[in-house]
């Protein structure tokens, strides 16, 4: 049996790849900081089928002890301060976890088994201003964020212990990926949120920022396969994961309040505090090399990942809201 460690597994992204991972009879150790709260809410239907295990991107001391420990053969890092806004508050900590987190995992696995496969979460704002259209692998990186900056960091240090000391690491430079589990922080749970609220009485407003922001976005679920099946080659590489399609925010708002039978024009207010102090406004992937190669392909469209996220608000908040 396959043992696969998953740093950030209550993330979004950690919680569908543990259950995929499971399904392909793997023993998943989810990694998670210490902390006085510990929302297990993405993963509580998985949590008799998963082992927890405390270490801190941080603490070198703590991964070393981790992967000693549990010996994994595969390593998937998903830890990260995982919103751009908010990289623009806390640049120190979005560098020291986003850039030398991976780092430090990376030496551990050098210095405790370079044997095994690691997978490192690189994401399409490390092009940020976008050099050419569509972005592919070979696109140069412009990162316009703390963020963005700090994870071109990641996925340079992962490539350069690839080539200097012959580890399996791959980088997913993963487009946008959203699901019902997306933090409410983000644009896109703000309006399938924001939706359901108007819907069900509960608001009579949404605020929004850029709303002719252009964002490739697909389903979370599809994207974790792709995560797999990158550590399932025979050679490691980087790949570009996204649907190949763009869409705007405004877009997202249409589909959404068109799907509950509203007019987004009369809800959605434009609210400067929401814009980010350097925009990213046109990102869209080339996921040629990731078909042909991985043979993967994104199954879920945008218009349903919309309705699939607006269906999720809609009944956990007519849930909440009847059995107070």
């Amino acid at each position: 049996m396959k043992t696969a460690l998953i740093t950030g597994i209550t993330g979004q992204d950690g919680s569908y790849l543990a259950e995929f991972l499971l399904k392909k009879n793997y023993k998943v150790i989810g990694v998670m900081r210490r902390s006085s709260t510990t929302t297990h809410e993405r993963i509580e239907h998985i949590l008799d089928k998963i082992t927890l295990a405390q270490a801190d991107m941080h603490d070198q001391g703590s991964l070393i002890n981790l992967i000693e420990e549990y010996q994994p053969t595969e390593v998937y890092n998903l830890a990260a301060q995982s919103f751009v806004h908010s990289s623009w508050n806390q640049p120190i900590l979005t560098g020291d976890v986003n850039a030398l987190g991976v780092t430090r995992l990376l030496e551990t696995i050098r210095y405790v088994n370079p044997k095994i496969r690691f997978y490192q979460a690189s994401s399409s704002e490390m092009f940020g201003k976008v050099q050419e259209i569509p972005q592919n692998e070979k696109t140069p990186f412009y990162p316009r964020s703390p963020y963005g900056v700090a994870k071109v960091y990641g996925h340079w240090i992962t490539v350069n212990y690839r080539e200097s000391f012959n580890i399996f690491a791959s980088s997913g430079i993963l487009f946008n990926h959203e699901s019902p589990r997306r933090g409410l922080e983000f644009v896109t749970r703000k309006i399938s949120d924001g939706v359901a609220r108007i819907k069900l009485g509960l608001s009579d407003r949404l605020n929004l920022g850029n709303l002719d922001a252009q964002r490739d976005w697909g389903f979370a679920g599809d994207f974790v396969e792709a995560m797999w099946l990158m550590l399932q080659q025979s050679e490691p590489n980087n790949y570009v994961i996204g649907t190949g399609e763009t869409h705007s925010v405004r877009e997202f708002c249409e589909i959404a309040f068109d799907y509950v039978g509203l007019e987004y024009e009369k809800y959605v207010i434009n609210d400067e505090h929401n814009f980010r102090p350097a925009e990213v406004d046109l990102l869209i992937s080339d996921p040629s090399q990731a078909m042909k190669d991985l043979g993967w392909k994104y199954k879920v469209s945008f218009k349903e990942l919309v309705k699939m996220m607006v269906d999720a608000d809609l009944n956990r908040l007519e849930y909440h809201h009847y059995s107070n």
